[in-house]
């Protein structure tokens, strides 16, 4: 196997540079400027500051561009902040890993606002810095009062509403637990399915029956449709995996006979046992004889 080092994307050090020598390569428009997700970062930059530097290419003396942090860059301008903190990027790339971002979970939300709160952080400060109100701030350091554990785990890195919670929590734990199963089983994470979970739910499997909405009672039926829909749509996309089936078999088949008879050149295992064994491996896995082979690539090692 290859030890080439890696190059570094970023140096090390951390600089401090003049918002002026930045260039930004795209402009922040006004719908941009409009958007929650700005005046949310606008109250954060003003309360708590530049957390993650920006990421700038140095083009020459007193020259950088701008390759991610063009919000912030906007806003750090407008609030009058003259020098900001950047990483200095070794390529001009722009491709970053903000570009695909995954948003954090509701469950994430909760232990990270648990964890600020323990750390000294009161929830006005933390409201204030996330331009949200109070009673959001309580509500998710409240989210999973009355969850039980084992139903957190199964939903602990899913993205839904944090109304699901309040659902669940009028079920009994191990009907919260059947609950989540379901919603993971199906994908959906909604909270029309929640309500559909929580409406066929048995009377006993509820907590603190005699204060069950009276209407969410009436709509057992139209829930009841919705899980019958749920289930069309599984048994659709089964039916499509069944039609595929045959056809996506027969290719690995026959995939997997080129592969047997290329790997049987002596020549061509030791060169992928000695360049890419992390292939070779994944590859002898798909074959049926690939004891052999390991114990074959095991040697070429030596």
């Amino acid at each position: 196997m290859s030890h080439d080092s890696v190059k570094a994307a970023f140096e090390k050090q951390v600089v401090l540079l003049p918002l002026d020598i930045i260039v930004p390569q795209k402009e922040v428009t006004q719908s941009h400027r409009s958007g929650e997700f700005y005046k949310q970062l606008t109250a954060s930059l003003k309360h708590v500051g530049v957390i993650e530097p920006l990421v700038v290419y140095p083009r020459g003396p007193g020259d950088y561009l701008l390759l991610d942090g063009h919000v912030r860059l906007e806003i750090l301008k407008s609030i009058g902040v003259k020098e900001v903190k950047c990483l200095l990027a070794t390529d001009d790339e722009a491709y970053t890993y903000n570009r695909h971002v995954n948003h954090i979970p509701a469950v994430a939300q909760h232990f990270m606002l648990l964890e600020a709160l323990k750390n000294g952080l009161t929830e006005e400060r933390i409201a204030a810095a996330l331009d949200v109100s109070l009673d959001s701030i309580r509500a998710k350091r409240d989210l999973l009062n009355g969850i039980c554990s084992e139903a957190v785990q199964i939903l602990v890195d899913k993205q839904l509403s944090p109304k699901v919670f309040w659902i669940l929590r009028r079920m009994k734990p191990i009907r919260q637990i059947e609950a989540a199963e379901h919603m993971v089983a199906g994908g959906t994470f909604t909270v029309p399915f929640a309500k559909a979970l929580l409406a066929v739910t048995k009377p006993e499997m509820l907590e603190e029956q005699a204060a069950v909405d009276k209407k969410l009672q009436a709509t057992s039926i139209a829930a009841r449709s919705m899980l019958e829909e749920q289930n069309e749509f599984l048994l659709r996309d089964l039916k499509s995996v069944e039609e595929s089936y045959g056809t996506d078999v027969l290719t690995l088949t026959v995939a997997c006979g080129y592969l047997d008879r290329l790997l049987t050149n002596p020549k061509i295992e030791r060169y992928m046992a000695r360049n890419h064994a992390d292939i070779l491996q994944a590859l002898q896995k798909l074959l049926p004889d690939n004891g052999r082979r390991v114990a074959v690539s095991e040697s070429g090692h030596r």
